[in-house]
């Protein structure tokens, strides 16, 4: 069964860093364009980070330099390293995976076919 599971969530002071990972279940996660999403109440979901089977990134303007997206193939994990933190990132944050193409399309959330349940991160000020 297909499945990603999310951890590395919590609360944290501005300035301070989090990472967040995900394990993929069921299919060779490297081989496939996968994402970090965030999402406030009330609002669409919001791609923040992709990364390809080649290992090409891309980000969110407001993250860049920021968060870091990386991945392990060997353990099918994905990563996503934050510093700086800001109150404006506090948001439930998803994993996604396009198991379709080895390239990512962008950050859309439409082009992702599967998603993660969410860790929840809050930056307190």
């Amino acid at each position: 069964q297909v499945q990603l599971v999310e951890s590395g969530g919590g609360s944290v002071q501005a300035g301070g860093s989090l990472r967040l990972s995900c394990v993929a279940y069921g299919y060779h996660a490297g081989s496939y364009c996968m994402a970090w999403f965030r999402q406030v109440p009330g609002k669409g979901r919001e791609g923040v980070a992709t990364v390809a089977r080649d290992g090409n990134t891309d980000y969110l303007y407001s993250v860049r330099g920021r968060f870091t997206i990386s991945k392990d193939d060997d353990e099918n994990t994905l990563y996503l390293q934050m510093r700086s933190l800001q109150s404006e990132d506090t948001a439930m944050y998803y994993c996604a995976a396009d198991r379709r193409r080895p390239y990512c399309l962008g950050l859309g959330s439409s082009w992702y076919d599967t998603w993660g349940q969410g860790t929840q991160v809050t930056v307190s000020s």
